[in-house]
């Protein structure tokens, strides 16, 4: 089976919807889209989710059918270094100074247990979040046991899935067992950034999930485009970019 998450074109937060820019990147991915044979198709129930897929489908007469778990992990947090008169910040966006020098956010099970996340029932919303993949796969042949998956009925199924960044790190981490905050702080998925898993089931009867790219691109380098800066900080603290 294969998975592919696709995060929203370049997004005006504003209207929950898509920039000039991100209409245009939307464009260049339907053509990358067009391309995939795929057995189902899903998005977000938020407006630039929607956007993106609907720009992607509508020519190829495909409407997504919307799944609530795809919308964005976008769980407000006190953290450190929060300024006192705000009421919280984005669980995927700490300060490398206040989470890598805790062990806990690097493990699996644990990343949870830190006490700014169980002030904000973090660990309930991740458990809705990954009961909706593990039943979507469920119903498709893959029944989660322990660390792996079980093959009740394996297949060459291709599904898409237009959601958003925070939220494919928690479930690309859920399916390679690995904490999501080492996604949300190490790896980076432009607007329109296409994310493939396949399962590799090298003992039958047994599937483990394997990510062959991640936030890929190169539709838009294939229409002469540059990527969104909507995915990363500053390269330099005094560069003329977001901290």
């Amino acid at each position: 089976m294969k998975l592919i998450f696709v995060r929203h074109a370049d997004p005006d937060y504003s209207i929950d919807s898509l920039t000039p820019t991100g209409w245009k990147e939307a464009e260049a991915l339907r053509d990358r889209i067009a391309k995939i044979p795929a057995n189902g198709y899903y998005v977000s129930p938020l407006g630039r989710a929607r956007d993106t897929a609907k720009t992607c489908l509508e020519p190829l007469g495909i409407e997504a059918e919307i799944k609530p778990w795809l919308r964005e992990f976008n769980i407000d947090v006190k953290k450190p270094n929060t300024p006192d008169d705000t009421d919280g910040d984005c669980v995927w966006d700490w300060m490398p100074i206040d989470w890598k020098e805790r062990p806990n956010f690097f493990l699996e099970d644990k990343w949870f247990l830190e006490p700014e996340l169980v002030a904000c029932n973090v660990k309930e919303e991740h458990e809705k979040v990954i009961k909706g993949l593990d039943d979507f796969l469920s119903e498709k042949g893959y029944v989660r046991e322990g660390l792996q998956y079980k093959a009740v009925r394996p297949n060459h199924d291709t599904y898409i899935f237009f959601c958003h960044f925070g939220l494919e790190c928690v479930l690309i981490a859920h399916l390679i067992n690995t904490s999501p905050m080492i996604l949300w702080h190490g790896m980076c998925s432009a607007p329109s950034g296409v994310s493939i898993l396949n399962t590799e089931e090298r003992m039958e009867g047994i599937a483990s999930w394997r990510m062959s790219e991640f936030g890929d691109i190169s539709h838009l380098y294939a229409k002469g485009m540059e990527p969104s800066f909507h995915a990363r900080f500053c390269e330099c603290f005094t560069d003329d970019t977001i901290h």
